[in-house]
């Protein structure tokens, strides 16, 4: 079976290609690749599948094989970035501030040849669904909207690669446990009645409190937390005031907290509510805090680990490679709160030159991966 596969892929390298670059150049931003799900749609049921659009209009599933017995699910994310590309391709993207910056133009394109590939082979040991999601770039992501409309029941285990600039095209990295992190949001407001900086003991000096949850609440998380879990808070905007001789009124600070640990996940934002009410309480200054949850690490099971890794070593026998964790959020983890399963690493970095990480706005992949890709996911049923 795996021989068809290779014979599929290799009479349709350059389809695989033209279609990456098809997405590539016209990228659609969460909840809005219309384009993009008919594009796909149209492909799957050419040969004959029956793709049936999500709920909210964007996105689809495809199920293959019998439908009787173990049901396994592949994903691909379909949604670009709102950054402009500056790769300076052939193939850019042409909508102005909108570009795929991270990969989920071959995630489409893979999970597509994969699901062509497959429906030409007459009996798959397994059943098979096919999940294009919409809007993994927003949190909480698109994937509870696939869970909501019921598209995994039935399915009982979960796989998806994630392009991964830093190892090469024909090698793809696994790994036992957190493989991406939990990401939640933290805005805390500041209120207080503002002042004369002469006479900061007339008021509240919200600058100083500002401060003491800017450098607090991070050095506290790291004594309250075990190290381990590789937990770890950082701000990215603060504001207050203009004038160099006025306490300010109002205040503002916005970051993020990660960690890889599922049981840390849980319990950090009524940590954080305790420790910011301990650090802003003498001060006097009136708070609002809004914690964002966005969602768990990707916590890769052994089974789907092992069977990952034992369709990896199909591509040739240095493909498998380790992979560290990620302090990204990914919401593929979503699914893994319904079913077990794994993400794995695909290697996009053409040997050659800088590896650029994805989200920048030079991010571009060597298409080689995209056959890789498409031999993993297919042995992954066909093992």
């Amino acid at each position: 079976m795996n021989a068809a596969v290779d014979k599929w892929i290799s009479a349709h390298t350059d389809d695989l290609s033209h279609w990456r670059r098809h997405i590539h150049a016209n990228p659609e931003l969460a909840r809005h690749e219309y384009a993009t799900t008919e594009f796909v749609a149209t492909r799957l049921a050419a040969a004959g599948l029956s793709p049936e659009l999500l709920p909210g209009g964007t996105g689809l599933t495809c199920d293959l094989g019998p439908d009787t017995g173990t049901r396994i699910a592949l994903r691909a994310d379909m949604d670009a970035l709102p950054l402009q590309e500056l790769t300076g391709a052939t193939y850019s993207s042409t909508v102005p501030g909108v570009s795929h910056a991270c990969g989920h133009d071959a995630h489409t394109t893979i999970l597509l040849g994969t699901g062509l590939a497959l429906s030409e082979i007459p009996e798959l040991p397994v059943g098979v669904r096919l999940i294009f999601q919409p809007a993994e770039e927003v949190m909480p992501g698109g994937a509870l909207e696939v869970v909501a409309a019921g598209r995994l029941e039935g399915v009982s285990r979960i796989f998806a690669l994630h392009c991964d600039p830093r190892l090469a095209a024909g090698r793809v990295g696994i790994r036992l446990g957190a493989i991406t992190s939990a990401a939640d949001t933290i805005e805390v407001v500041l209120d207080s009645p503002g002042g004369h900086t002469s006479r900061p003991h007339l008021t509240t000096d919200l600058v100083f409190a500002l401060g003491t949850v800017v450098t607090g609440l991070p050095g506290m998380l790291s004594r309250r937390i075990d190290p381990r879990t590789g937990t770890v808070m950082v701000w990215g905007a603060v504001s207050a005031g203009r004038a160099p001789n006025a306490i300010p009124q109002t205040g503002m600070m916005t970051g993020t907290v990660r960690t890889g640990d599922h049981e840390t996940w849980e319990m950090l934002e009524p940590l954080v509510r305790d420790i910011v009410h301990g650090l802003l309480a003498p001060t006097g200054v009136r708070y609002q805090l809004n914690y964002r949850r966005g969602v768990p690490p990707v916590v890769n099971d052994e089974v789907s680990t092992r069977m990952f890794e034992n369709a990896i070593r199909t591509v040739g026998a240095d493909a498998l490679a380790d992979t560290p964790q990620s302090g990204g959020g990914e919401d593929f983890s979503w699914y893994l709160e319904e079913v077990p399963g794994a993400m794995a690493r695909l290697g996009v970095w053409s040997g050659v030159g800088e590896q650029l990480d994805i989200h920048q706005p030079t991010f571009d992949l060597d298409e080689r991966a995209l056959g890789v890709g498409v031999r993993v996911l297919s042995s992954l049923v066909l093992g």
